[in-house]
């Protein structure tokens, strides 16, 4: 934890270099993002401060989110990226529920990788747990982790 208060996280070590794991989290979302047997659509990913960032997640009975939507806050390639769910693109306000940060970093023969959700409250925070954020988060992490090796063995 970063000591941010209304913080939840996941984090795994992934057998692969850093850029093949930016590689799969910039490239290949819809394959990782949501836990399966959900899968994800990424309508648009402009990887830029003031970029729009919207995904839609499908269920397996037919549930739909709707589109999910925020905007770039920070952009450092292959290190991190920063997203909040307080704007629609555009700057156009929205009720907020978390802020993401996606890390990337070295770590012995490959890379450390953190998806932190920081909520404004208590509340939002015990809601998103709730919500399942373990395990589902942990599912995504270790989708992630999958994918990125696989790319990294047959690269």
């Amino acid at each position: 934890m970063s000591g941010a208060e209304f913080e939840l996280s996941v984090s795994c070590h992934i057998d692969a270099p850093r850029e093949i794991a930016w590689k799969v989290w910039t490239d290949l979302k819809d394959q990782w993002f949501c836990p399966k047997p959900w899968r994800a659509e990424v309508i648009e990913e402009d990887l830029r401060p003031g970029g729009r960032s919207a995904v839609r997640m499908f269920g397996p009975d037919g549930e739909d989110t709707g589109p999910m939507e925020g905007i770039i806050l920070e952009v450092v390639p292959g290190e991190r990226v920063v997203s909040t769910d307080a704007y629609a693109a555009g700057w156009v306000p929205q009720t907020p529920f978390m802020t993401h940060l996606w890390s990337f970093a070295d770590e012995g023969e490959g890379t450390r990788f953190t998806a932190t959700a920081r909520h404004w409250d208590a509340e939002g925070m015990k809601r998103h747990e709730e919500m399942g954020f373990h395990p589902g988060w942990d599912q995504m992490a270790a989708q992630f982790k999958e994918l990125c090796e696989t790319s990294a063995a047959t690269a």
